[in-house]
C-alpha cells in the first residue's frame, strides 16, 4: 500500500502534516476530512533505492524485534489500543524496513485481521513460534505476559547463538590465517631459495623437492584451481542440502564429531527446553508446541526425534517414554522432563534444564578454546617451521660439502 504524505488546515487555521498509508489520494482525503482538516496536498511519498535494490535494505536483528515486543508489552499493559500501539511503533522504529513491515501489519489489524494473523504474513522476522504465542496470548488475554516472556525468550536464544558464533571465530581466523601464511610462502618465498638452489647446482634432498614442487602447483594452478574449487563445493552443498537424505547423513555426523558434536548436542537441547517451556507457559497445545519446536531445531536428526515423540504423544504416551528412546537427548534431560510431568511442573523443569545446559554450554566454549588455542598454534608453527627447515636442508649440505 503505498504512503501519502498529506498536509492539512484546522478549523483554527493551523497547518498539520502527516504521513498516511491509502489506497489512493481520495481515501487520503476522507481520512481528512473525518479529523476535520481541510486537505491542503496530498502527494505519494517517493520511494526510496534500497525499496527496489532488497540486498540495501537493513536486516531486522534480533535487538530490534526484542526492542519491539518490549515496547509493545508495555504499552499493552498500559490499556493503549492494538492500532495506537503499532502506530506509535511504526512511527519511532529508526529500521526502514521493520518500519514497513509495522505499517503493513497495523494496516491488516484495522481491516478486521487478528493480531497473530497480520504478523503470519511476515515470516521472516515472526517465525512460526513468535505467531503461535502471540495467538495464544490474544485468546487468553494476557498479550502484554506472552510479549514480555518472548522478549526474555528471544534475548537468551540470541546469547546462546552467540556463544556458539563466538567459540568458532577463533579456529576460523587461525585458519585462515594459516592458509593465507602457508600460500604466501609457497608463492613468494620458496621461489626465491629455488633460484638460490638452482645457482648451487646439484640434487634437492626428497623434502626440499616436495616443498618446490608444491610451490610450482601453487604458482600455475592457485588462481583457477582455487576458483574452480571453491565454487564447485558451494554449488555442490547448494545443490545437495535440499536433500532430506544428504543433510540427515550431514546433521547425524556433525553430532558424532569427537569435540564439536557434543556441543552441539547441548546447544539443541538448551533450545529445544527453552522453546518447549516458553510455549507450555503461554498456554500452546504440546503437540503444537512439539511441531514447532521439531521444524526449529536446526538439526534433522532432532527434528526426527521430536517429530516421533509428538507423534507417541498422539497415541496416549508421556513425553519422557519417546525421548529416552530416540536416543539422542541424555538421560538426565529425559529423567528430569519425566519428574516434571510426574509433579506437573513441566514448565519449571524445563526452564532449570535449559539454565543449566546454557551454563553448559558456557563451559564447553571455554573448553573448545582452550584446547583449540594451542592446537591450532602448534600445526601453524609445525606447517610453517618444517617448510623451512625444508629449504634450509640443501644449505647445511652444502655447507657439509665445503667442511
Amino acid at each position: 500500500m503505498p504512503i501519502y504524505i498529506w498536509k492539512g488546515r484546522t478549523r483554527q487555521g493551523t497547518i498539520k502534516k502527516g504521513e498516511v498509508d491509502a489506497v489512493n489520494e481520495a481515501a487520503v482525503m476522507a481520512q481528512l476530512r473525518a479529523q476535520m482538516l481541510l486537505p491542503v496536498s496530498v502527494k505519494e511519498k517517493s520511494k526510496d533505492v534500497s525499496e527496489f535494490l532488497t540486498f540495501l535494505k537493513p536486516r531486522i536483528t534480533i535487538k530490534d524485534l526484542v526492542i519491539f515486543t518490549r515496547q509493545f508489552a508495555t504499552m499493552i499493559d498500559a490499556g493503549l489500543p492494538l492500532v495506537q500501539c503499532l502506530d506509535i511503533l511504526g512511527s519511532q522504529q529508526s529500521n526502514t524496513t521493520f518500519r514497513l513491515i509495522i505499517k503493513e501489519i497495523k494496516s491488516d489489524v484495522e481491516q478486521g485481521s487478528t493480531f497473530a494473523d497480520a504478523l503470519r504474513k511476515h515470516p521472516k522476522p515472526f517465525d512460526p513460534l513468535y505467531v503461535n504465542l502471540v495467538a495464544a496470548g490474544e485468546v487468553g488475554g494476557i498479550l502484554d505476559t506472552i510479549l514480555n516472556r518472548l522478549a526474555v525468550y528471544l534475548e537468551k536464544a540470541d546469547a546462546l547463538r552467540r556463544k556458539v558464533k563466538g567459540a568458532m571465530v577463533y579456529p576460523v581466523t587461525v585458519l585462515v590465517v594459516a592458509i593465507g601464511v602457508v600460500v604466501l610462502m609457497l608463492v613468494k618465498i620458496i621461489p626465491t631459495f629455488e633460484r638460490m638452489f638452482k645457482d648451487f647446482g646439484g640434487e634437492l634432498p626428497g623434502p626440499t623437492q616436495v616443498v618446490v614442487n608444491l610451490s610450482h602447483f601453487m604458482q600455475e594452478w592457485i588462481g583457477p584451481f582455487m576458483t574452480v574449487a571453491v565454487l564447485g563445493i558451494i554449488a555442490y552443498f547448494q545443490a545437495r542440502k535440499r536433500s532430506p537424505k544428504f543433510r540427515r547423513r550431514t546433521d547425524a555426523l556433525a553430532l558424532k564429531l569427537p569435540v564439536f558434536g557434543s556441543l552441539l548436542r547441548k546447544v539443541a537441547v538448551a533450545r529445544f527446553t527453552r522453546t518447549l517451556g516458553t510455549m507450555i507457559a503461554s498456554g500452546v497445545p504440546i503437540l503444537d508446541g512439539l511441531d514447532i519446536v521439531a521444524k526449529t531445531a536446526g538439526n534433522m536428526i532432532i527434528e526426527d526425534a521430536l517429530n516421533d515423540v509428538r507423534s507417541a504423544i498422539s497415541e496416549g504416551k508421556t513425553i519422557a517414554e519417546p525421548l529416552g528412546e530416540s536416543g539422542v537427548f541424555p538421560g538426565m534431560v529425559v529423567q528430569m522432563i519425566a519428574v516434571g510431568e510426574e509433579t506437573g511442573a513441566m514448565e519449571s523443569m524445563l526452564s532449570k534444564i535449559a539454565d543449566f545446559y546454557d551454563d553448559e554450554v558456557d563451559a564447553a566454549v571455554d573448553a573448545l578454546t582452550a584446547m583449540l588455542e594451542p592446537l591450532m598454534m602448534v600445526g601453524l608453527g609445525g606447517t610453517v617451521g618444517g617448510m623451512l627447515i625444508a629449504m634450509y636442508l640443501p644449505i647445511f649440505k652444502i655447507a657439509d660439502t665445503i667442511g
